[in-house]
């Protein structure tokens, strides 16, 4: 049986109707899994019509039609209808055909195409805590989103900083998860991610390192890489040149590197982060633990902006969307380029083929 994935309609404002539109029709993702879409039938259809697609057959069903919509959703985003939702939740889609459940709290003519808004904010937070609660619950395997703006998710849920965050307070996850981007067989997680980067230096020990090697081999065994071999990435320049440039790589990253061998786990480094993508691209490993942020985004994003996942590993089931954002730029244009998205769903339908509901192994 394919596995059954939700998939929360992001951003109104940017290419995600688009996106989600061009997925329900897609052949590759259709074959790889069984698909419910979370959203609004009228920004479906105007995604669909931007995209030059065709939903006729698409069934779908309503939350809840007798409930005020913009206080359900309000509900919703203070947490206060903490379950996966009525009855329809738990449809699961016939014959192979995506499902779309309707939450109907998304008016098209309310939201500001390529803006940032308050109204596309509210349609993507309830969207992905939907989807969030029906993986929690056991309804689906796995959850996939087209993409958010963090700016708009703040105008609802202030305290928003990162999905992973985000993911975690809706479920009740206490355990370890972390972002991590692929390319083509190719990974990248981080240490450190969305702080400033002032912050990056007194962020890095021993512990956060070893705990990231740990999660970071669980989530390549999780996704069918057998024996992980993962590169870590030095924090300056030229690996600190023998401590002329910093001791961080003598001091710590060197010795959480030897205390993942002492585990088992596959690691070499530091290496001089300006050559690691050089040596992992070239296939001397299939993952490189980055220091911060954009000392790992910045390369995979050149290698392939238009095919580069994110997954949020460690949590009990797995979630995935594209690398790339709401592209609010090209919003409304039917030029929006499917392929991250549609590696991103063959991703979290690949997991959860492997590890059943539970998705990406958790700590220990």
């Amino acid at each position: 049986m394919k596995p059954h994935l939700a998939l929360a309609m992001g951003d109104a404002a940017g290419i995600s109707p688009e996106l989600a539109a061009r997925m329900l029709v897609d052949p590759a993702v259709l074959a790889a899994a069984d698909l419910t879409v979370i959203g609004d039938r009228r920004i479906l259809d105007a995604g669909a019509r931007v995209a030059g697609v065709s939903l006729d057959g698409l069934e779908t069903v309503e939350d809840d039609a007798t409930a005020d919509k913009e206080e359900k959703a309000e509900k919703e985003i203070k947490g206060s209808t903490g379950n996966a939702g009525n009855a329809a939740s738990s449809r699961r889609p016939a014959d192979g055909r995506p499902l779309l459940l309707d939450l109907g709290q998304g008016d098209p003519l309310q939201i500001p195409i390529g803006q940032v808004s308050a109204e596309s904010g509210r349609f993507a937070t309830v969207n992905f805590q939907r989807a969030l609660r029906m993986a929690a619950a056991g309804q689906v395997d796995g959850v996939c989103f087209t993409p958010f703006n963090k700016a708009a998710m703040r105008l609802i849920t202030p305290g928003y900083d990162d999905e992973i965050g985000f993911a975690a307070e809706v479920i009740g996850f206490e355990g370890d998860a972390r972002e991590f981007n692929v390319l083509e067989g190719l990974w990248n997680a981080r240490v450190t991610s969305h702080v400033p980067l002032a912050r990056v230096a007194s962020l890095i020990d021993q512990h956060a390192i070893l705990a990231n090697l740990r999660l970071t081999d669980r989530a390549l065994r999780a996704a069918g890489v057998s024996r992980p071999r993962i590169a870590v990435a030095a924090l300056n320049p030229h690996a600190g040149d023998h401590g002329n440039f910093g001791r961080e790589e003598i001091d710590i990253i060197g010795p959480a590197v030897e205390a993942g061998k002492a585990e088992g786990i596959g690691c070499e480094g530091p290496f001089p982060a300006d050559t690691v993508f050089v040596r992992a691209r070239r296939g001397d490993h299939d993952a490189v633990l980055t220091m911060f942020h954009d000392q790992g985004q910045i390369a995979m994003k050149l290698l392939g902006f238009e095919a580069g996942v994110t997954l949020m590993g460690g949590f009990p089931f797995p979630i995935c969307t594209a690398a790339h954002g709401t592209a609010y730029d090209i919003a409304g244009q039917g030029v929006a380029h499917p392929g991250a998205m549609r590696n991103a769903i063959l991703l979290a339908a690949k997991m959860a083929r492997r590890n059943g509901p539970a998705g990406t192994p958790g700590p220990g």
